[in-house]
């Protein structure tokens, strides 16, 4: 009985394999042939999962996507049974910077992407992510919560900070991929401006 194939599987495969390749030499230099190389499977295969290049660069771009969210998940776990607001705001926009590895492939990719879709009507065509304000959105509701518990100084706009934080943390991030600052510098440049619209602990008691 021939073996049962997992579709999904195949294709996250195919996923993990652009991802690889692309931190090794560029998104812009890749092609269907190089990830089909990469994964050990014909380019036939990849091309029936994924029909065009841009499909391909789409469904990798989702993968990270999730990815992220598995690192931003590991990052609310290591702050303890039940973190505070600020812990998981820390959680989500930390998790961005690239810092290792996998951050730096998930921050150079991610970008790569949004600069070639600038040029590239294909992939101007697609929507760069399936929810481009899920971030923003899940960073508001944090802080909207931590106003509710009286955690926030006195008029801080929930949405405009939390837009103006993703804003620095991905600026950041690129600093530190091309060398400008460390790790170290960006993270103080993150508390910093956490710690001007979240309340000391004496002031919120």
């Amino acid at each position: 009985m021939p073996k049962r194939v997992d579709h999904a599987e195949r294709r996250t495969e195919i996923a993990e394999a652009l991802v690889r390749v692309a931190g090794r030499r560029g998104l812009h230099a890749v092609g269907m042939r190089d990830v089909a190389a990469e994964a050990g499977v014909s380019l036939r295969l990849v091309q029936y999962y994924f029909q065009t290049k841009e499909k391909l660069l789409l469904f990798g771009l989702e993968h990270l996507a999730e990815r992220f969210g598995e690192r931003v998940s590991a990052r609310v776990r290591a702050a303890g049974e039940r973190p505070g607001p600020r812990a998981m705001v820390e959680a989500l926009l930390m998790a961005a910077l690239p810092t290792d590895d996998e951050s730096r492939t998930f921050h150079h990719l991610y970008t790569s992407y949004a600069v070639l879709s600038v040029n590239d009507p294909a992939l101007a065509a697609q929507p760069f992510i399936r929810n481009p304000d899920a971030a923003e959105d899940a960073l508001t509701e944090l802080l909207r919560q931590a106003q509710e518990e009286a955690l926030l100084e006195p008029g801080v706009d929930a949405r405009l900070e939390a837009a103006g934080l993703l804003a620095m943390s991905a600026g950041l991030g690129t600093g530190i991929l091309v060398g400008q600052r460390s790790p170290e510098s960006a993270t103080a440049v993150l508390e910093h401006h956490l710690d001007r619209i979240f309340r000391t602990d004496d002031a919120a008691g």
